[in-house]
């Protein structure tokens, strides 16, 4: 399995103690956000990754925390007059960003550019608004401040809002060869399948990340949880004849071509054994994932 669990803090009821039990468990990369658990993810996970230097963590920038939104006002570096939940301006992007690196205590591995779609209907401002971004990101990254960026979505790829080769060459236009963009993170499950289709057939996301050398966070594997109760016994055989439920929806993202981290919020020592046991297996071989996608459709 060339693929890797991830902990993920999305929708994570306890931060700290989901956390632990990936790091305890052996995992090696944490993704979070300042808007994740009501903003209070990126501190209270601190007390578990300091001292665990060989735990890599990525946050995002682009929603802005309730809990932030009035010191951000104080310090002028958000509009005053609506209730603005989405930033990316540079000086709102490099406000936030030393306030995950206090928050966190270290520089963060990677920062993804958080929907950059939301709220944006004009494909113009939204271009204007992700080449400001990536400004922001680079000299950021050149500096030292963070250790690459990337874009996370949920529907600009798959909605064919932007594709991975106009966000590599943006990267190129902005950053010269040797550009920070590292990755992309975008949903890869068996309620996503048409991206895998994709790959099995040589296109798509997948298909166009690998080729430009990025990584690819898979989000949301379990469809929010919700894919453990339609779970048929009929389907894990399916997948896989000696798997639990869980592990069966993890193999097909964790099978995925050029997928390299599958993002999970399992919140005990359990879950993450249970998890870890899909990660220990051979991956789906295509013919596999072609019937998966058979039985259940895009």
């Amino acid at each position: 399995m060339s693929a890797q669990l991830a902990a993920g803090t999305y929708r994570c009821r306890d931060v700290p103690r989901s956390v632990a039990a990936a790091v305890n468990a052996g995992v090696t990369w944490v993704d979070t956000a300042p808007n994740y658990a009501s903003g209070t993810a990126e501190a209270s996970m601190r007390p578990v990754i300091d001292g665990c230097p060989r735990v890599r963590v990525s946050t995002k920038v682009g929603f802005v925390p309730d809990s932030d939104r009035q010191a951000a006002r104080a310090d002028g570096v958000l509009a005053y007059g609506h209730d603005q939940d989405h930033c990316l301006a540079r000086p709102y992007i490099a406000w936030q960003l030393a306030r995950s690196r206090a928050r966190l205590g270290r520089a963060p591995d990677l920062v993804f550019v958080h929907n950059p779609e939301y709220g944006r209907t004009d494909k113009a401002d939204m271009w204007r608004t992700l080449t400001v971004a990536f400004e922001a990101l680079e000299s950021m990254a050149d500096a030292g401040n963070i250790g690459g960026y990337g874009v996370a979505t949920w529907s600009g790829l798959s909605g064919g809002i932007f594709t991975i080769p106009e966000l590599t060459a943006l990267a190129e236009t902005v950053g010269g060869s040797h550009h920070h963009f590292r990755a992309v993170q975008f949903p890869v499950s068996l309620v996503h399948l048409a991206v895998v289709a994709d790959a099995l057939d040589g296109r798509g996301a997948l298909v166009e990340a690998q080729g430009a050398g990025l990584d690819v966070f898979a989000s949301a594997p379990l469809g929010g949880g919700e894919l453990l109760g339609a779970m048929t016994e009929e389907l894990v055989r399916v997948i896989h004849p000696a798997v639990s439920a869980a592990q069966a929806a993890l193999l097909v993202a964790l099978s995925a071509p050029g997928v390299s981290h599958v993002l999970l919020s399992a919140s005990t020592p359990a879950h993450w054994a249970d998890a870890l046991g899909a990660g220990a297996r051979e991956s789906l071989s295509p013919d596999r994932l072609r019937k998966v996608i058979d039985v259940i459709g895009t």
